[in-house]
């Protein structure tokens, strides 16, 4: 599925772009759940706004919190201290646009956005259960026991950075093994063609 995905603040959003988001939100997470919960929450003023439109229609959201607005707390002694964390949340794709890809699509661009923005401060979101592998695939990792949540089980998840320093001395070793391998195979083969020369004369 090709989209286009945009992000803003809430006062860059029109009047248009946030009863698009406002209805798709309540259609989700309101009418779609049958559950009745305040989803306007004030927290919207603070947060970013990532949209994909497919041919200028909604047809995925979520929204970006930032560590100092975020209301998901981490739920074990480990991850409270690691300190204020961005967070992911109300994140939605419409019915009819579901089993595409495009969950995961907006989930990277939300997760690399909150890594250009907030380097390698961890990611927090509060996932309902039955998500828990999709978001285990991304890397989150379940942070305490379940929960409810507007009578839908959550669980809180977050998401580190990878350590890369192992990796990058792999890929620094591996170049050297093959040039070894490399060598050693043209001086057998040299030796190889050494012999047959030999016997020929």
């Amino acid at each position: 599925m090709t989209c286009e995905f945009s992000i803003k603040t809430f006062d860059d959003l029109t009047s248009v772009d946030l009863y698009h988001i406002l209805k798709a939100r309540s259609q989700v997470f309101v009418v779609e759940q049958n559950c009745a919960y305040q989803d306007m929450d004030d927290v919207d003023f603070d947060c970013l706004h990532l949209v994909a439109h497919q041919n200028a229609v909604l047809v995925g959201y979520c929204r970006i919190i930032p560590p100092e607005f975020n209301k998901v707390k981490p739920k074990t002694a480990e991850s409270k201290a690691l300190g204020p964390m961005p967070s992911i949340g109300r994140v939605l794709i419409m019915p009819e646009h579901r089993g595409d890809g495009l969950a995961r699509e907006i989930m990277l661009q939300a997760i690399k956005y909150c890594r250009k923005k907030y380097g390698k401060k961890p990611i927090i979101i509060s996932a309902q259960t039955y998500l828990l592998s999709f978001y285990e695939s991304l890397g989150f990792v379940p942070d305490g026991e379940v929960y409810l949540e507007d009578n839908i089980e959550h669980v809180t998840m977050i998401q580190q950075v990878a350590k890369k320093k192992k990796v990058a001395a792999q890929l620094t070793e591996a170049p050297t093994v093959n040039k070894i391998l490399y060598t050693l195979l043209i001086l057998l083969t040299t030796l190889f063609i050494a012999g047959l020369l030999y016997l020929a004369i």
